[in-house]
C-alpha cells in the first residue's frame, strides 16, 4: 500500500465523484480509478460502490475513513516539521562596523547558536558597506540613519560617545592636551567634524581611519580619543574625561524585504533585537 493510494481514497470519499476527485488532485479521473482499484487490491476490500449518481464508501471504507484521516494528518505534520527544520537551517550574513561585531554582538552570539544550531552565520566587519539590495549580506547593523527606501530599518538603541584617555589627561592642561583623531579619508563622518571642532587649534597626535586604532592607542597613551562607552568602558587603562558628548547615534538593523521571509533571517534578526540593546546599555 502506497501513501498516494490513500490520497486517491481520501480526495474521493470527500468529492463522491470520479471528475470531482481527480481535478482535486489535478489527475485524469482514469488515474483516480486505476489508483483506487490499487489500493482495494492492496487491501483485499471493496472500499467504494461504483453508482451511477456517484461512487459511494461502502462499510469497509468507512470504518477505514478514521485511519486514512489520521495518516493525512501525521503526513502534514511530519512535511511541516520538516519545513521548519529547513527553515531555520543554512547560512545567514550578518554586516556591522567591526568593533561592534567584535566587543558587543560576538560575545552575544553562543547563545543563539545554542538556540538554532542549524543556522551557520557569516559575520562581516564592514571595511566598505555591503549592499543588501544586491544580496551581498542578508542583515546590516549600521549606526547612521540609512538612505535606502527599499530596506526595512529597525531602531535597536542609542550609542553613546564621550571622550577617553589616561586618567594623566585629567591632570594635563587643557590647551596641552593631545588628541587622537579620524584621518581625512572619513571627512564625511559627522564624530570626526564633531572632534575637529572640539580640539580645535591643539595638537592630533596620530590619526587613523579605524576605530580600534583609537581605542589601542587611547590606552597607550598617545592622546585623548572619542569612543563610544560599549568599546571604552570595559578598559581600565581609560577614564572619561568632562567634556560635552557629542549627539548619540542610532543603531539601526537593516534588512531587505525579499529576505525577511526567510525564517532563519529573521531569527537572527529577532534575536539581535532583543539582546543588543541590553548589551549597549
Amino acid at each position: 500500500m502506497q501513501w498516494d493510494d490513500v490520497r486517491y481514497f481520501l480526495a474521493l470519499a470527500r468529492e463522491g465523484s470520479l471528475s470531482a476527485g481527480a481535478r482535486t488532485l489535478g489527475v485524469e479521473h482514469s488515474t483516480m480509478s486505476r489508483r483506487i482499484g490499487q489500493l482495494e487490491a492492496a487491501l483485499g476490500l471493496r472500499l467504494f460502490d461504483r453508482l451511477p449518481r456517484g461512487w459511494q464508501l461502502t462499510q469497509e471504507g468507512e470504518n477505514l475513513l478514521p485511519q486514512a484521516l489520521a495518516l493525512e494528518s501525521g503526513i502534514a505534520a511530519m512535511r511541516q516539521a520538516a519545513a521548519e527544520h529547513n527553515a531555520l537551517a543554512g547560512q545567514v550574513r550578518l554586516t556591522a562596523p567591526p568593533q561592534l561585531l567584535n566587543h558587543v554582538l560576538l560575545p552575544l552570539l553562543p547563545a543563539f547558536r545554542q538556540r538554532y544550531p542549524e543556522i551557520d552565520l557569516v559575520l562581516l566587519g564592514e571595511q566598505r558597506r555591503a549592499r543588501l539590495e544586491q544580496g551581498e549580506a542578508d542583515l546590516a547593523l549600521r549606526l547612521d540613519e540609512p538612505n535606502t527606501p527599499e530596506l526595512i530599518a529597525r531602531p535597536l538603541a542609542q550609542v553613546g560617545y564621550a571622550l577617553y584617555g589616561a586618567a594623566r589627561w585629567r591632570e594635563t592642561a587643557d590647551s596641552e592636551r593631545l588628541f587622537i583623531g579620524f584621518d581625512d579619508s572619513l571627512a564625511g563622518l559627522s564624530l570626526k567634524r564633531w572632534l575637529d571642532q572640539h580640539a580645535g587649534e591643539r595638537r592630533v597626535a596620530l590619526r587613523g581611519n579605524d576605530l580600534d586604532t583609537h581605542f589601542q592607542a587611547a590606552k597607550q597613551g598617545w592622546g585623548i580619543a572619542l569612543l563610544p562607552h560599549f568599546l571604552a568602558r570595559g578598559a581600565s587603562e581609560l577614564v572619561l574625561l568632562d567634556s560635552p558628548p557629542p549627539p548619540d547615534k542610532t543603531l539601526y538593523l537593516l534588512m531587505h524585504p525579499d529576505v525577511r521571509r526567510a525564517p532563519r533571517v529573521q531569527a537572527l534578526a529577532d534575536f539581535i533585537a532583543d539582546a543588543l540593546p541590553a548589551a549597549l546599555s
